[in-house]
This record gives structure tokens, sequence and C-alpha cells, in this order.
């Protein structure tokens, strides 16, 4: 096989990556907006029924709620999705917890894994982890904003996600 029928065969082989990587992005797209009118009528419905329940909904309101419940039904078949199920992650990563929303509130942090520790502190090791410290009174856990030291110690480990 001569350098022209391989650099043919990887020109071929690249287009019909392309085409596909075309096709895959087309279908995304055509979900999200289907996704995205779905979500804009569901809040049509949240309004409506909102407005009736509050007693500031029109008279026709009922009326409304079931034509656009069966106009959401429809939507769904003709668009095989369902707007009631939890959204997925949009990159098909799992989503990692906010790294600087420190532990929340009530309880240990997530895995049982101790805040802070580490980095150089001359006071020991405080509970919300702080990076430099001299001493002196250490800082409420999570006082800073951040959950964890920005300098992991020796013993930290892996951060827990």
């Amino acid at each position: 096989m001569g350098l022209m029928d391989k650099v043919k065969a990887q020109a071929t082989q690249l287009a019909e990556q392309t085409r596909q990587a075309a096709e895959q992005g087309k279908a995304k797209l055509d979900q999200a907006q289907a996704n995205r009118r779905g979500d804009q009528m569901l809040r049509q419905l949240g309004v409506l029924v909102f407005a009736d329940r509050t007693g500031r909904g029109a008279p026709d309101g009922q009326a409304k709620i079931d034509q656009l419940v069966n106009d959401i039904s429809a939507y769904e078949r003709e668009n095989g999705i369902n707007l009631t199920a939890d959204p997925a992650p949009q990159s098909g990563v799992p989503q990692q917890p906010n790294p600087f929303a420190g532990p929340p509130q009530g309880g240990p942090p997530p895995g049982g894994q101790p805040q802070g520790g580490g980095g150089f502190q001359g006071g020991g090791q405080t509970p919300g982890g702080g990076g430099f410290q001299s001493g002196g009174a250490a800082p409420e856990p999570g006082a800073s904003g951040f959950g964890q030291s920005f300098f992991p110690g020796p013993d930290s480990g892996p951060p827990s996600g």
C-alpha cells in the first residue's frame, strides 16, 4: 500500500468519525431542545396550579391545567422523554461535590473523613484546616469558606469525593 493509499484511508476514517460525532451532537442538541420545551410547559403548569391553589386562578384555570397535562403527556410520548425523571449529569461524568462548600450542616463530613489537617501550622491541627497559621485561636470549621486545607498534610491522603 503506497503512501497516498494510507493517507486516503486515514482521511476516509476521519471523515466517518466526524460524521458520527456530528450525528451524536445533533441528537444531543435535539434532546436538549425537547427537554427545554418540556420544562417550559411544566413551568406553565406549575404557574397555573399555584395560581389555582392560592385562590388567584382564572375561572377557566382547571380546564387549562387539564389541557396542559394532556399536552405534556403527548409531548413526552412524541419525543421519547420523561419530564418527571431526575436530570442526569450533562457531561456523562458523575457530579462531584463542591470542594468549597465545606461539610454539610448538622453532621460529620461525607465519607467520615476528618476536615482539615495538614499544611504548615504552628498551632497544631485545626478542625477547619487552615493552610498557614502561626497559632492563636483556631478558626471555626469552614470559616474561610473552604472545607479543606489548601495544602494537605502527609497523612491526609487523596480528597474524598
